[in-house]
């Protein structure tokens, strides 16, 4: 088969495809006929030749996929009146600090916002998909720790935890980073708007003192890579 055709298939597949698909499972297509270092190859030429389109090919937490651009969210909005599920900025701000904090536990979490975390909140972020208990801390009650799944991560379309919206340091524009990457992902979320009209995370970025104690018991989480 020659590279032509071959990368008909991938992209036949790519576009078919209900999901990400890993390299492994796109090395299938060929029998294992073509090496992984090839499937790569071919990969980047696609991501190349949908360079300017509507429609752009991104390796994910779990696979390749091809999606709409960002800024073909308002015309595709269009195509489906149904609105998409409506977050509160508690819900949003309790993921935004298991992203950059996890592992977390609850307790942690109601450290950084100052209020109680309800369980309705946690298992509405469990139901979309979004976290998950990965352990326990050894503590008293050994309250379970919760970070972040590969769903999140392509939901955000991005491959690993190292592609988040930086934070700066400063506290200046980072509460709403992660709120803009979600809303840019067409017919994800609705975000209910503040008191003002402001639809933003509202996340404060902890001080040294309500920062999760870097000496507690707690298992370490690396950043998600792409699946091969």
């Amino acid at each position: 088969m020659n590279t032509q055709d071959a990368k008909r298939v991938l992209e036949t597949a790519l576009i078919c495809a209900q999901q990400p698909l890993p390299v492994a499972a796109l090395r299938a297509l060929f029998d294992g006929q073509v090496g992984t270092d090839t499937v790569k190859s071919l990969l980047d030429e696609l991501v190349r030749d949908w360079e300017g389109r509507g429609v752009e090919l991104v390796p994910l937490a779990s696979g390749w996929r091809f999606q709409s651009r960002p800024e073909m969210r308002e015309y595709l909005d269009r195509l489906n009146p149904e609105k998409p599920p409506r977050y509160s900025r508690a819900v949003l701000e309790t993921l935004a600090i298991v992203a950059y904090r996890q592992p977390v536990t609850r307790g942690d979490i109601e450290d950084i916002r100052g209020v109680a975390v309800g369980s309705p909140i946690v298992k509405q972020l469990e139901d979309r998909g979004w976290i998950e208990a990965i352990g326990h801390r050894e503590a008293p009650g050994r309250p379970a720790l919760y970070a972040t799944t590969r769903q999140f991560l392509d939901d955000l379309g991005v491959a690993s935890l190292d592609q988040l919206p930086l934070l700066d340091g400063s506290g200046a524009g980072d509460d709403e980073r992660l709120t803009q990457a979600l809303a840019q992902q067409p017919g994800l979320i609705d975000i209910e708007p503040d008191l003002d009209g402001q639809a933003s995370l509202a996340l404060e970025v902890a001080s040294a003192d309500q920062a999760v104690d870097s000496n507690d018991s707690t298992e370490s989480r690396e950043p998600i890579a792409p699946t091969a």
